[in-house]
């Protein structure tokens, strides 16, 4: 009866993009978009600019994919969790405006670190099987996911209730979130720059996000104190 109370007072915006993460996920299960070729990933995921799949849609269309259930899930409840607190505070318009400028800005910087790893193959002449097998290359580095738009979500509640307990497994005690959020910043930006081996989470996606979050949620409070908290 609690967690039907608890969605039935969800805001309407991070309700319904929960109800379209999920629908667009179903839609991934139906039509192969977990990793097969010539599916819903070649379409809508988030390609290198260089992929012959690569569309300038994508930088929106990526954030409303996953790369499967767990990812799905975890990035739902955050959004949930966090996304509620703040579309309450600031109303459905500015929270969408906020949400979506994040995940745009996550998209944009995921390119530029695109850019940075395939530099040198982008600049070499290659020869006709190199490139078949780098365009390969690219389609399967495609990136998906909601996360950079919740890392700036993170960062406007870590920013707006610093002081709020937060259990974060598997720590035993609560963390504030100020240093919770800066915690998981500081371990994207390790990730980021340590690339380790078979680490596919898109670090610097997830940076870009925060960032963006921090400089608007900067600007919001600088020009429009009377209204933020």
């Amino acid at each position: 009866m609690e967690l039907r109370n608890s969605f039935r007072n969800t805001p309407a915006i991070v309700l319904n993009l929960i109800i379209i993460n999920a629908l667009v996920f179903f839609a991934q299960s139906v039509f192969g978009g977990f990793g097969d070729a010539n599916n819903i990933n070649d379409l809508f995921a988030l390609h290198h600019y260089r992929s012959p799949d690569f569309q300038p849609y994508q930088l929106v269309t990526h954030m409303f994919m996953h790369g499967g259930f767990t990812h799905l899930l975890f990035n739902m409840f955050g959004l949930w969790m966090f996304g509620g607190m703040m579309e309450k505070l600031w109303g459905p318009k500015r929270f969408l405006t906020f949400y979506l400028i994040c995940g745009l800005a996550a998209g944009l910087a995921q390119m530029g670190n695109y850019i940075f790893d395939y530099w040198a193959i982008d600049h070499a002449v290659l020869s006709n099987e190199d490139a078949i097998r780098y365009a390969e290359i690219m389609k399967l580095n495609a990136t998906v996911g909601a996360s950079g738009a919740i890392m700036g979500v993170l960062v406007a509640f870590g920013y707006s209730f610093p002081n709020t307990q937060l259990f974060i497994f598997p720590i035993p005690v609560p963390v504030k979130a100020k240093w919770a959020i800066l915690g998981i910043i500081g371990l994207d930006i390790f990730g980021g720059f340590s690339s380790a081996a078979n680490d596919n989470i898109a670090h610097f996606a997830h940076i870009g996000g925060a960032l963006t979050g921090f400089i608007i949620i900067l600007f919001w409070n600088k020009t429009n104190k009377n209204n933020f908290y």
